[in-house]
C-alpha cells in the first residue's frame, strides 16, 4: 500500500530547549482517513506545520505525496487542501471572493457556487466573511480546502463551531473525499467524530507516538475492560461490592444508588451477576458497553480528555505559523519557511 505521508525520525526543538517532537515515525496510507490525536502540547500542530513546511524540523525526514515539503513546497500545495485550526478569514472579502481566490491560486477550473453549496453557505456567498459565524467561517475554509480535488486534505478541528447537523455534514464530505481517493489527515479533540470516520488513529503524547492502529486493534492491544452497568432492586451493601470486586477479572466497581458500574474482562459477566445474586440482591437489568476511544486515549496518555485534549498545542511555540491566513496554504509564495530556523534535516 502506497504512503501519502511518510515521517521518519522527526524531531523538532525550539529555542529554549523546548522539545516539541521526538523521533516520530508515521505512515499514512493513500486513500485512508487518518485520525491524529493528542493532549494539549503533544505536538500535533508542530507536525502539521512541518508537513506544510511552515516549520522546519531539527532532524528526520518527511515525505508528502512522494515530495519533500522543503524542496517542493509550491508543487505540493497545489495537491493539498488545508483547514487549519488557527485560521483567519479576510473580513472585507465575501465568501465567494475567498473561494475564487483559492481557485485562482491553484489555477483550476472550479465552480465556486458548487463548492459553496456543498458546504451549505451558498446563500451567504456575497456577504462579507467578517460577519460570518464561527461555523460559517469553518464551512468557508473547508470549501477553500476542497478546491482542485486535492490528493490530501489536512483538517485540523474541522467541526469546531458546528451544530450536530453541521458536524454530520462535514463527516459526510470527509467520507466522500476518501471515496474519490483522497487521503484525509484528520485532527480533532471530539473523539466521537474521529471514531465515526477514521480508518486508523495515531495518539501523540509529549512529542512521541504512543499508539497507532485501528481503534479495534488498540482496544485489543491494551486488553481494555468492558464496562458493565447493573441495575439492582436495592442499594448494594458493602458486602455486595466486596463480592463483586472479588470476582477474578473484575478491575473496578463503583456504586450510585442502586446501579453498579463494573469494569471487567468481557468473559466474566455471568460470574459478576452470580456474585450479586449470591448476596441476596436481585438484578433488574444489565448492559455492557465497549471501551470508548476516550478510554483508550486516557489509557495511552494518562490525560483526562475533559480538561486536557484540546484543539490547540499550547506548548508548541510555532502558533504564529499555524495562525497564518488560510489562503497561505494555497498561494504559490505562501510558505513561511524562509522565516523558520535553518534546516538540519538529514537527507
Amino acid at each position: 500500500m502506497s504512503s501519502a505521508i511518510s515521517i521518519a525520525g522527526l524531531t523538532k526543538r525550539f529555542p529554549g530547549d523546548v522539545l516539541a517532537l521526538e523521533d516520530v515515525d508515521l505512515e499514512v496510507h493513500e486513500g485512508e482517513i487518518f485520525g491524529f490525536l493528542g493532549p494539549n502540547g503533544a505536538g500535533k500542530s508542530t507536525t502539521i506545520n512541518v508537513l506544510l513546511d511552515f516549520v522546519r524540523p531539527t532532524s528526520g525526514t518527511v515525505s508528502v505525496l512522494g515530495m519533500n515539503p522543503q524542496k517542493e513546497g509550491v508543487a505540493l500545495r497545489q495537491r493539498v487542501g488545508v483547514l487549519p485550526d488557527g485560521f483567519h478569514v479576510y473580513d472585507r472579502l465575501t465568501g465567494r471572493q475567498h473561494v475564487q481566490f483559492a481557485v485562482d491560486s491553484k489555477r483550476v477550473d472550479e465552480d465556486v457556487d458548487a463548492l459553496l453549496e456543498r458546504v451549505d453557505i451558498l446563500d451567504a456567498a456575497d456577504r462579507k466573511a467578517g460577519g460570518y459565524s464561527k461555523g460559517m467561517k469553518q464551512r468557508l475554509v473547508l470549501a477553500m480546502a476542497l478546491v482542485g480535488d486535492p490528493d490530501i486534505l489536512i483538517l485540523d478541528e474541522p467541526t469546531t463551531g458546528l451544530d450536530p447537523n453541521g458536524a454530520r455534514e462535514i463527516r459526510q464530505i470527509i467520507r466522500e473525499e476518501a471515496a474519490r481517493g483522497a487521503t484525509v489527515f484528520f485532527s480533532s479533540h471530539i473523539l466521537e467524530q474521529v471514531e465515526a470516520v477514521c480508518d486508523r488513529v495515531c495518539i501523540l503524547d509529549e512529542g512521541r507516538v504512543v499508539a497507532i492502529d485501528t481503534i479495534e486493534n488498540l482496544r485489543d492491544s491494551v486488553d481494555a475492560d468492558a464496562r458493565m452497568t447493573v441495575e439492582l432492586d436495592a442499594v448494594p451493601t458493602p458486602e455486595t461490592l466486596d463480592a463483586v470486586e472479588a470476582v477474578a477479572g473484575v478491575t473496578a466497581v463503583t456504586a450510585s444508588d442502586s446501579t453498579l458500574t463494573v469494569a471487567c474482562d468481557p468473559g466474566v459477566k455471568t460470574r459478576v451477576l452470580d456474585a450479586i445474586e449470591a448476596q441476596g440482591v436481585g438484578v433488574r437489568d444489565f448492559a455492557t458497553e465497549r471501551t470508548s476511544l476516550e478510554d483508550l486515549f486516557m489509557t495511552y496518555t494518562n490525560h483526562d480528555t475533559d480538561d486536557e485534549l484540546t484543539a490547540d498545542d499550547a506548548a508548541d511555540t510555532d502558533r504564529d505559523a499555524a495562525d497564518a491566513p488560510i489562503t497561505d496554504a494555497t498561494t504559490e509564495d505562501a510558505t513561511e519557511s524562509d522565516a523558520a530556523e535553518p534546516s538540519e534535516v538529514s537527507r
